[in-house]
Formats: structure tokens, sequence, C-alpha cells
């Protein structure tokens, strides 16, 4: 179970990924088989041209699917070269669809709905592999180191380190806080009011009071 638990946790967003492409794929492809098969053998388009069609169909209802679900959390570019990328690689797995069924139906002369559908199925097996890889590498790449150290809310947490004067995070908020202050001889430390003289610094002033004596 820990090697498994290790396994997980290791390729825990590649297999979310595949797990989120995978149903926006069964959808895809329930349309494009579907589509295909109703626009060749009932209205009598061509084995390729109903293809073509329930293709570019399927390829609007997977871009939703993936840009807003599958790779949200990945980093996209602007919305005209999403779109770009998206239905270039798309013509490029549609390809692969294609060279399937033209080998089958024009070069092997299989043109029963078996043969038909089956060599349907290997080509968007094959482009489906295509898409997935190329969706990663080119249209939703990972997220940037400097994205993931900022957290969701985008903001760095700011490092441990002392309190240094006059910086914005150095002022006490609250009167009567905490922190590490010195005297001007380098030891006691007091405490740091709110009107920012500290404990330790009282014993220092020696002087004239506001009634002319001085300080005991």
């Amino acid at each position: 179970m820990t090697v498994v638990r290790g396994l997980y946790q290791r390729f825990q967003r590649l297999i979310h990924e595949v797990a989120k492409f995978g149903v926006v794929g069964a959808i895809a492809f329930v349309v494009t088989t579907v589509g295909t098969n109703l626009l060749h053998f009932q209205i009598g388009l061509g084995p390729l041209t109903s293809n073509v069609i329930a293709t570019i169909v399927a390829t609007f209802v997977s871009y939703a699917g993936n840009r807003y679900w599958t790779f949200r959390h990945r980093e996209g570019s602007t919305v005209p070269r999403e779109y770009g990328l998206f239905f270039v690689l798309n013509g490029i797995g549609l390809a692969i669809q294609l060279a399937c069924i033209g080998i089958t139906y024009y070069l092997l002369s299989l043109t029963d709905k078996l043969s038909y559908n089956i060599a349907l199925v290997i080509g968007i097996a094959l482009g489906t592999l295509f898409r997935f890889w190329s969706y990663r590498r080119w249209v939703w790449v990972a997220p940037s180191s400097a994205s993931v150290e900022a957290g969701a809310d985008g903001r760095r947490p700011l490092p441990a380190g002392p309190v240094m004067a006059g910086h914005p995070a150095g002022q006490a908020g609250q009167a009567g806080q905490h922190v590490p202050s010195r005297n001007g001889d380098g030891h006691a430390p007091g405490l740091l009011h709110a009107n920012g003289h500290g404990d330790g610094d009282q014993a220092a002033h020696t002087g004239p009071s506001a009634q002319g004596g001085w300080d005991r």
C-alpha cells in the first residue's frame, strides 16, 4: 500500500488529468461515432466527409471540457492563440482518423459497416493519444514554478527573518506586541509599544523632566 500511495502521490496530477481527459474524450467519442454513422449510413454523405463534420462538432465539445475542466489548473495563453493551437492540433488528429478510414475504405476495399467502424475507432484512439500529448505540451502547459510557490492567491509568503525597522511589516499593528529590540548599549531587549518606544529604552533616557527636575 505504501508503494501504491507513493506512486499515486508522485503522479497524482497526471492521473487526474488522464481521468478527466478520458471523460471528455468519451463524450467526444460518442459525438464523433454517432454523428459519423448517421451522416454516412443514414444521410448518405461520403465516408470521409461524414467523419470531418462529426469531428468538427466533437472538437467544440472537447475544447470546452478540456479548457474549463481537465486543464483548468494549467497556464494558458490568449484565447485566440489557444483556439488556433487547439484546432490545428485537432486537425492533425483528424488527419490520423481519416488516414485509418481511407486506408480501410479505399485501399483495402472494406466498405461494410463493421470494417468502417473498426477503422473509425482505431483512428479515434490514435488521434486521442496525439491530442492528449499535444494539449499538455503546447496548448495548456504546466504551471510555472513561480505560480506554484505563490499559491492560489498569487502571493508569495514573506521570508522568515528578523523584523527590520522602517519596513511596513516591522511596524507593530497593535499596542504591546512583543518585538525584539536592543538599547543603545546593545543589551537588554524591551517591549515595543504602539508609540514606537521600548520599555528598555526608557531607562536610557536621563535628562530634565517636564517639571524641570531630573529623572531618577
